[in-house]
């Protein structure tokens, strides 16, 4: 079972929420990143946003809105989670605990971890500095993994700032989750991944390939906005997602489209159990009911085990 969280209770949450629906409620402009998409008849399809597109299209239509976003990521996102995504990351971080012995007793070179759609640096620094700090594990590397080039120098520029800065500890790699050859399998201590994988194309592929390079008895953990469980709650949340958001989105980053994109991707995220049987389908154990709830589920915390018995 995972320790119970409430960063901020749903209802102060509801509460704030209310306070910013003096903002209109906005139609949906025609998107820039709309176009005559050539598709062959037989192409699978997947979705971004709300639209149907070519599998194909979906990576570099992604690739688009996060190279637009890169510079004014996490500013948007204190905006659009009222600064409560801090929380839920530093909460995240806490309850994986890098660095303790669990790991560290069976290695001199402390923990291996691969964050991947990290780019900002946001969850491996934090990574870094509890394993450093708390645990007193100077050897635990983070591997920084985006497809995204954008957000991975916005990454790098950031570290420039941290104790990490030319550090061995820290490394950058620009790379498809979908598809991480370069990573050796069975080599991984933990996989992370916070507020990306529901940008990815084929997220089943993506959790056999994070089973692959875990190490058994390896732990995948992700953070990402999920279902909200209180019905009020909800109805607040949506409608501020859907009339501030992509509106805030336009007043400070001068892109409606790109956080237009990004609310209506939460929203076609597969729920809480929907998820959770997706992370055993790809053969990892499922701890107690196999998520946490954030926030009254706004957002959600999933883990999977790689069995000892498996390779």
């Amino acid at each position: 079972m995972f320790a119970r969280c409430n960063p901020y209770s749903s209802t102060a949450i509801a509460k704030r929420l209310l306070r910013g629906q003096a903002c209109r409620h906005f139609t949906l402009s025609p998107s820039h990143f709309q176009g005559q998409v050539q598709q062959s008849p037989n192409e699978p399809t997947t979705h971004f946003g709300y639209e149907t597109v070519p599998q194909s299209a979906k990576e570099s239509r992604v690739g688009s809105v996060f190279t637009s976003v890169a510079a004014s990521y996490d500013t948007m996102n204190d905006l659009m989670s009222l600064g409560v995504h801090r929380l839920w990351k530093d909460h995240f971080v806490r309850s994986l605990n890098p660095g303790s012995s669990v790991v560290s007793a069976q290695s001199s070179e402390g923990w291996k971890i691969l964050d991947v759609a990290g780019g900002t640096g946001d969850i491996a620094f934090r990574m870094l500095d509890h394993a450093s700090n708390i645990n007193g594990d100077v050897q635990t590397r983070v591997t920084i993994s985006d497809i995204n080039a954008d957000m991975l120098a916005e990454g790098e520029k950031r570290s420039a700032k941290t104790a990490f800065a030319q550090s061995d500890r820290l490394d950058f790699l620009e790379a498809n989750a979908e598809d991480l050859h370069m990573v050796k399998s069975n080599s991984i201590d933990l996989y992370t991944v916070a507020f990306g994988i529901r940008n990815f194309t084929n997220k089943q592929k993506a959790l056999e390939e994070a089973f692959r390079v875990l190490k058994p008895g390896g732990a995948f953990a992700c953070l990402e906005f999920s279902k909200v469980n209180n019905r009020l709650l909800d109805g607040i949340y949506k409608r501020w997602s859907f009339s501030a958001i992509p509106m805030i989105g336009q007043l400070v980053a001068a892109d409606r489209d790109s956080y237009q994109y990004l609310v209506e991707s939460i929203d076609r995220f597969p729920s809480q159990e929907e998820f959770r049987d997706m992370i055993g389908k790809a053969g990892f154990l499922i701890p107690g009911t196999g998520w946490e709830d954030l926030t009254g589920g706004i957002a959600a915390i999933h883990r999977g085990v790689k069995p000892l018995s498996r390779s």
